[in-house]
């Protein structure tokens, strides 16, 4: 399974569309957005992803009634960190800030988060510790979104 893999997308709504765009063209099965939307209008932009979405809530999601509503309207499901899944027999945690990690990893085969901004791709004991980075920047070319594919835990990192 090809996991397309974004985060902090902070309302810019210009790179929201070239997200989807990068995501629907790389064939992904599913997307998870690891938190900070900000706004409902950015889940109506990725309404028009050819996958469906999951996530989590990050610390600037503070307009919950309407992200929640647009969720809903767009049948994405997000919630509250950390979320467990078993996706493809492997165990995947999900959470906005990395220190929500704390006391979670101990059995989950990938472990994604967001927050920071910065590039993070840690493999240890067969596990995978993976934030795609900064995908909200004004800077062309120094943006990014990641596509981990279950199969071999490998990642690729998709630059715009």
């Amino acid at each position: 399974m090809r996991i397309g893999v974004v985060s902090d997308t902070h309302n810019n709504l210009k790179n929201v569309r070239r997200i989807v765009e990068l995501f629907n063209a790389a064939a992904v099965d599913r997307v998870i957005h690891t938190g900070d939307i900000t706004q409902a209008k950015t889940i109506e932009v990725f309404s028009q992803l050819d996958a469906p979405m999951s996530g989590v809530f990050g610390n600037n999601d503070q307009e919950r009634t309407s992200l929640e509503a647009a969720i809903e309207r767009y049948g994405f499901e997000f919630y509250e960190p950390p979320l467990q899944l078993c996706w493809d027999d492997r165990d995947i945690i999900v959470v906005h800030d990395p220190l929500e990690f704390d006391g979670h990893l101990s059995n989950q085969t990938i472990a994604l988060h967001g927050h920071t901004h910065r590039y993070r791709c840690e493999q240890a004991n067969g596990q995978l510790i993976f934030n795609p980075g900064e995908c909200a920047g004004m800077m062309k070319g120094l943006n990014a979104i990641g596509v981990l594919d279950t199969k071999d835990l490998s990642t690729e990192l998709l630059r715009f």
